[in-house]
C-alpha cells in the first residue's frame, strides 16, 4: 500500500488551524515514552491520495504558489480516514516579492529562489555519476535551506521489519513534473513535507517519488526521486531522509515540533515554507 495518511489516536483534540478551519482532529490517548499527540494506524485506512498521486490536482493539502490563498481542512472518513479538502483562507502566507533563477553551467537544473537567496554549487557526493550537479542553498543570513544532488547511485531504503515503523503523517503534498522512472514502490513525483513520530515530530520538506510506508508506519521518509534508466537518482530537500530520532541524536537540518499542530501550521501558515515549496515546484531537470 502507498503512503498513508492516519490520524487514529492523538492525546488530545487539536487546535483549528488559524483562519483556515480544523486542520487535524484527534480523540485522547497518552504515553508515558513519548511527547505530544500520538499518531497510530489502523486496519482500515487507505493509500493517502495527496502523496500516492492518486487524486486530483485540487486535493494537495497546500495551494499552489500563486494561487489565491487557501488552506487545507482535514476532515475524518466515515472508515476514521482523513480527507484533505482546500478552503478558502486569507491567512495563506505570500512567498518573497522578488525571485531570481539558478541554472548550473551544463544547463542540467533550474530552479528559481528568492533573490536574496544563495545559491552555491559544491562537489558532487561520492560515487555520483559523470555530470552530476551538487548545489546548496541558503537565505540571507546564511542559514541552510536546501540541497540540490543530481546523478546519485540507486539506493537501497533501510530494512523496515514489521512491527518497527513509526507513524508518519504527510502534511503537504503537490505534484512536481520532472522526469522519473516508475517502479513497485513508486509514486507520481511529488514536493512535501512530512512528519514522523518519536519523542517529538520530526518534519523534512523535498520532492519524492519514492513509497514512504505502508498503513500509515515507516521507518524512513526518503526525499529521492528514481531518474530515468541510466540517469541516476536526483534529489531536492532539507534533509535526504528522515526518520524517528533518538535523544542523542541531531536533528537538524530536519525540523522538530512538540505537537503535530504546530508542524501543520509551519507548513500551511509559514512563510518560509511557502518560499521553499515554491522553489522545489519550480524545480526543471533536463537529462
Amino acid at each position: 500500500m502507498k503512503g498513508i495518511m492516519n490520524r487514529k489516536c492523538v492525546p488530545a483534540k487539536l487546535a483549528a488551524l488559524a483562519l483556515a478551519g480544523t486542520v487535524l482532529a484527534a480523540t485522547t490517548a497518552c504515553s508515558a515514552e513519548n511527547k505530544g499527540p500520538q499518531v497510530t494506524s489502523t486496519a482500515t485506512s487507505k493509500p493517502n491520495s495527496s502523496e500516492s498521486g492518486t487524486g486530483k490536482p485540487t486535493e494537495s493539502t497546500t495551494p499552489e504558489p500563486g494561487s489565491a490563498g487557501s488552506s487545507p481542512s482535514v476532515t475524518p472518513g466515515s472508515d476514521g480516514t482523513s480527507t484533505a479538502q482546500a478552503t478558502a483562507s486569507p491567512g495563506a502566507p505570500a512567498t518573497a516579492v522578488s525571485w531570481k533563477t539558478y541554472t548550473d553551467a551544463a544547463k542540467t537544473v533550474s530552479f528559481d529562489l528568492p533573490r536574496d537567496w544563495i545559491a552555491q554549487s559544491a562537489a558532487p557526493e561520492a560515487g555520483s555519476l559523470a555530470g552530476a550537479v551538487k548545489v546548496e542553498v541558503k537565505d540571507a543570513t546564511g542559514r541552510y535551506i536546501a540541497t540540490l544532488q543530481t546523478g546519485l547511485p540507486p539506493s537501497t531504503p533501510v530494512a523496515c521489519p514489521a512491527g518497527q515503523g513509526r507513524p508518519y503523517v504527510v502534511i503537504s503534498s503537490v505534484p512536481l513534473d520532472i522526469p522519473h522512472s516508475d517502479g513497485p514502490d513508486t509514486i507520481d513525483p511529488r514536493v512535501v513535507f512530512r512528519v514522523i513520530q518519536g519523542y517529538k515530530f520530526f518534519g523534512s520538506y523535498g520532492i519524492t517519488n519514492m513509497v514512504a510506508g505502508a498503513d500509515g508506519q515507516s521507518c524512513e521518509l526518503r526525499n529521492r526521486v528514481q531518474g530515468p534508466s541510466g540517469k541516476g537518482d536526483y534529489s531536492f530537500g532539507d534533509v535526504p531522509a528522515i526518520h524517528s530520532y533518538a535523544t542523542d541524536e541531531k536533528v537538524a537540518p530536519a525540523k522538530a515540533f512538540d505537537t503535530l499542530d504546530l508542524a501543520a501550521k509551519y507548513a500551511v501558515h509559514g512563510s518560509e515554507f511557502a518560499d521553499v515549496q515554491r522553489m522545489l515546484l519550480s524545480l526543471k531537470v533536463n537529462l
